[in-house]
């Protein structure tokens, strides 16, 4: 397995939304007009003609299901979007994962009991584990890589290849971006220095708030959504550049799904740049040293990395793909490959990420970064993806 356990609000704001949107609800706040186009197949409420909602703006069914109960209840594994420089109350306040199931998609295979293992899952069951994972490990997890990742920069890797050095977004100045998958979304935060429009998602309630803690100390905020990344909550062809470093990708059961989500969110002429553990770690342990020199595994196992409890109920799921999965899923989604970046291990860089080391990575990378491009021309159909 090869990991970099990625990060993934602030408080629920006042005077907000509720959505039915299939099994997830949207909360929109209404100090989010500046993005609200950005939010999918937006229509009028008919509130001026007592619906209770004043006629205020509210967004549809991401895939074209009716509009139900505006009061309805939030339910387990809801989207929320929240204005960042507009929340109110304590980021403390916002719930974590909810412990009853947003889906009842299975896994196949058997479930062995406490432990590890490879074996498939589905997209339900990678969603709850991931979500519960990171929200219970995210103070943890800042406490030990916050400082390496900062609350304003965009590192890419733990071969610390920072996007200020790299430059592989490009152009930044005015352009809408959303970083997927964002933790505490220190790149959005560095994003919005740069002149661009950010907005920052993850499905993780946990990362989210210190995303709000990490906005308060450094007095840089963007908006920040909670959704998943098999249905993201924005109009086609809302964004100019989508971004993520280690989030979401790896932990999605069908990361191709996430490719034509993507796509959809991205006008013509728009980019898309992700880093992911580099496949060709999986064939190792997980151990920095000298053990995670020598390879055990088949690196055409494509089973996921499976931790489980005493009743073999996933609470943490981690895909592989091999190199061709990747390119294959890219362009299958309409997008042109047009880079694969291979960070090397620098000089005089000594922390040790995980399975992360100067060892390790002064032989063989650890962590590849894909550049692609939706090509320039039409919007996708209703039914693509």
């Amino acid at each position: 397995m090869g990991c970099v356990r990625r990060p993934r609000t602030c408080s629920l704001p006042r005077h907000t939304i509720r959505v039915r949107i299939e099994q997830l609800t949207v909360r929109i706040t209404t100090a989010c007009k500046p993005y609200r186009h950005l939010m999918r197949s937006v229509v009028h409420d008919p509130g001026r003609s007592g619906s209770g909602t004043g006629g205020r703006t509210v967004p549809t069914c991401p895939y074209g299901s009716a509009v139900s109960n505006l009061e309805q209840a939030p339910e387990p594994g809801a989207a929320v979007a929240y204005h960042g420089t507009t929340h109110h109350g304590a980021a403390d306040d916002i719930p974590a994962a909810d412990t009853a199931a947003d889906d009842s998609a299975a896994g196949d295979g058997a479930a062995g009991g406490d432990g590890v293992e490879r074996r498939p899952v589905g997209d339900g069951e990678a969603r709850r584990a991931n979500r519960r994972w990171w929200d219970a490990d995210a103070d943890a997890y800042q406490a030990e890589h916050g400082a390496f990742l900062g609350d304003v920069d965009w590192v890419w890797c733990p071969e610390r290849l920072r996007e200020a050095d790299a430059r592989l977004l490009g152009e930044l100045r005015g352009r809408r971006i959303l970083e997927l998958g964002c933790g505490a979304a220190a790149g959005a935060r560095w994003l919005a220095t740069e002149g661009a429009r950010p907005v920052a998602l993850d499905l993780s309630a946990g990362m989210l708030r210190h995303a709000a803690r990490a906005a308060t100390r450094s007095g840089v905020r963007v908006p920040l959504v909670q959704a998943d990344a098999l249905a993201l909550p924005f109009a086609t062809g809302a964004f100019d550049l989508v971004a993520t470093a280690f989030g979401a990708v790896p932990f999605v059961a069908d990361s191709a799904a996430v490719m034509r989500e993507v796509f959809r969110v991205l006008r013509p002429g728009g980019s898309w740049v992700f880093s992911i553990t580099h496949p060709m770690r999986w064939i190792f342990l997980d151990d920095p040293g000298e053990r995670g020199l020598t390879a055990v595994h088949s690196y055409f196992d494509r089973r996921p990395y499976v931790e489980q409890d005493a009743d073999g109920v996933p609470t943490y799921v981690e895909q592989h793909r091999t190199v061709g999965d990747r390119v294959r899923e890219i362009v299958g989604a309409g997008f042109v490959l047009r880079d694969v970046v291979e960070p090397e291990w620098p000089a005089g860089h000594e922390q040790l990420w995980g399975q992360w080391s100067p060892l390790r990575g002064r032989l063989f990378p650890g962590t590849a970064i894909f550049v692609c491009d939706r090509p320039a021309g039409a919007l996708p159909t209703a039914g693509r993806g």
